[in-house]
């Protein structure tokens, strides 16, 4: 593809002019390393998220156990809260800490990414010219009315305004278009390339506004590129329920929680099809985590899987449409303003959706607030006994280069898991507890169009493509806010996303599935990602209205080796994130969670733990 092969990719990040850091003199500025006023993160495309590079660091740590890093320079910093970790977690525990303890303490937040925000990442994407915001992790603030004050009154500081949204986001967009659920079976898997008006699942679901099927069960069945057999199972997976499972219905309720999805696929209603039980396995994504055969009955149906009633995930008073522009990147970018004033204008997170932020003002001297990128933190330990120390000593490595700090306090708002290998003297329960936590990976790809007339005359709104990397495409959010404007005609650029919830082998325990797809995630190079993208839209879409180096103009691979949260076993999570000394343990993985809400409540607990 000419438009992108031209732009200067090394294994996929590109390397923009203007973007390294240049030293300034002193051990101190040189920790700082000043960035270029030109170092703007979310313009770059290519291998974004976890980019290259970003995880090597904790990886040698965690893997190989180095800790020698050669001479580390001693900085003449001291802070009253150092914070590891600028996701959405670590960036409210050092607002709730100024908030609590008063705007002139000294906070220092770390991250190993070359942007804050954790998985709250901003993707922006210049197509001939015209500007377009998508989101690259964190999507949506998740039932908001069903927030803790804690969460509804930071949003008040920081300026989200939840109300908002119930104008900004274009309910009718969809409708308007004839844009809805769709499934496309590729030719690779299924033998040949073909668009059913049905997706077969409720995954669509949670895009409100958007259509389900327009097509009836029998109409989709006939149409999909299946064998007589292979139609008539899913058919009869699709006319199904729990009516088929032959138990009294007092008894019911205990059999769905206690046995498997596919037993229920394969045994009681007689599916042996490949190319349906794929349909069944990649129907959950997200919403499950796993590919669906690690699944219970009762979890199956309540996400909605292959072969059950579309359910209503998200009540009225609480739809699906709490979403920025950039997802809750928004909330991220309200935060950090709040926090360090001259780093954008804008007054409230609205103003913030079309501001261009100053990297070079984040890590400055005079401010209260520090946030220092492209920073690993490889050792936190107290000087001395935990239960008496007065502080503790940090070092990170920046630029393969070792610095040491010492701070009052921390708050670990990284990965539970890294915790382990970077905390030093964790009580043994503890150090098990957190080594025990699990995250699946996930990736979200955005894709900037010069126009997306060929989704228009297919009626794609959002297509499940169970053959495909990608098990999801669909159009962004149709939301227009702070003066950016959502897509109005076919014939503007736009962004599209594409979702993948990687799986290992299937039937496998559930870690080592995501032990299996992390690892091949993080070996594909930006051209293997490119040419999987350059197929499924290819065989998706009309030759005619579509053709990929003339209508692709940019891509960004969104990869989170570790996504969503999981947890542990058993009683894990509360015995992890127990306070240690001046270390106390926030991020959404401390909960178990996986939400915006979630995150933030962890920061607040452990900021009050300090006390």
């Amino acid at each position: 593809m000419s438009e992108i092969t031209r732009r200067n990719f090394i294994n996929g990040t590109l390397m923009a002019a203007g973007s390294t850091m240049l030293p300034m003199g002193s051990a101190s500025h040189a920790a700082m390393a000043a960035l270029d006023p030109s170092y703007y993160p979310p313009s770059r495309i290519g291998l974004r998220g976890s980019h290259p590079g970003s995880n090597d660091t904790a990886h040698a740590r965690a893997w190989t156990g180095r800790s020698d890093w050669g001479p580390t320079t001693d900085l003449a910093e001291d802070y009253d809260l150092v914070v590891v970790g600028a996701g959405l977690s670590g960036l409210a525990a050092a607002e709730f800490f100024q908030q609590q303890y008063g705007a002139n303490k000294r906070v220092l937040i770390l991250d190993n990414h070359d942007d804050f925000g954790g998985h709250a990442k901003r993707n922006e994407h210049t197509i001939d010219g015209v500007s377009r915001i998508g989101y690259g992790g964190s999507q949506t603030i998740v039932e908001p009315k069903h927030a803790d004050k804690v969460v509804l009154d930071l949003f008040d500081r920081i300026g989200v305004d939840l109300q908002r949204f119930e104008t900004a986001y274009d309910l009718e967009f969809f409708k308007r278009h004839d844009l809805g659920g769709c499934t496309y079976f590729n030719k690779a898997v299924y033998g040949e390339d073909r668009l059913v008006r049905h997706p077969f699942c409720n995954y669509p679901n949670y895009v409100e506004g958007i259509q389900g099927a327009r097509i009836s069960n029998a109409e989709a069945v006939r149409q999909a590129p299946l064998s007589d057999s292979g139609k008539q199972q899913l058919l009869r997976v699709l006319e199904g329920g729990l009516h088929a499972i032959d138990v009294p219905a007092e008894e019911m309720q205990s059999y769905i929680e206690t046995h498997s999805y596919f037993e229920y696929l394969q045994e009681t209603l007689q599916v042996d099809d490949p190319g349906v039980l794929r349909m069944a396995r990649n129907s959950g994504l997200d919403w499950a985590s796993t590919g669906t055969e690690l699944l219970s009955i009762a979890a199956a149906k309540a996400c909605g899987a292959l072969g059950f009633a579309p359910v209503s995930v998200y009540d009225e008073e609480n739809r699906y449409i709490h979403h920025f522009p950039d997802g809750n990147a928004g909330v991220a970018r309200a935060l950090v303003k709040r926090m360090i004033p001259g780093v954008a204008k804008g007054g409230n997170a609205e103003a913030l959706v079309t501001a261009s932020f100053d990297y070079a003002r984040l890590d400055q001297r005079q401010n209260a607030v520090r946030i220092r990128l492209n920073s690993t933190v490889v050792n936190v330990e107290h000087a001395g006994d935990p239960g008496q120390a007065g502080e503790v000593v940090v070092t990170y490595i920046k630029d393969d280069k070792a610095y040491r700090l010492s701070a009052a306090n921390v708050v670990m708002a990284c990965y539970n898991m890294v915790i382990p290998h970077i905390v030093t003297g964790l009580p043994e329960a503890q150090h098990a507890a957190l080594r025990q936590q699990e995250k699946s990976p996930l990736q979200y790809t955005t894709v900037g169009l010069r126009n997306w007339k060929a989704f228009k005359e297919q009626g794609i709104g959002l297509a499940m493509s169970p053959g495909n990397m990608h098990q999801v495409v669909m159009m962004d959010f149709p939301v227009s806010m702070g003066g950016y404007e959502y897509v109005k005609t076919p014939e503007e650029p736009c962004i599209i996303q594409m979702i993948c919830c990687p799986y290992g082998t299937e039937g496998a325990p559930r870690e080592q599935q995501f032990r299996e797809a992390r690892y091949k995630m993080l070996s594909l190079e930006f051209k293997d990602y490119e040419n999987e993208i350059r197929s499924h839209l290819g065989g998706m879409l009309p030759k005619s209205l579509f053709d990929f180096d003339r209508d692709v103009a940019s891509i960004s691979v969104n990869r989170w080796a570790h996504g969503y949260t999981n947890g542990g076993p058993g009683d894990t999570t509360r015995i992890g994130r127990q306070p240690f000394g001046r270390v106390t343990i926030a991020n959404a993985d401390s909960a178990p969670g996986a939400d915006a809400k979630t995150a933030i409540m962890m920061a607040h607990r452990a900021v009050e733990e300090l006390g």
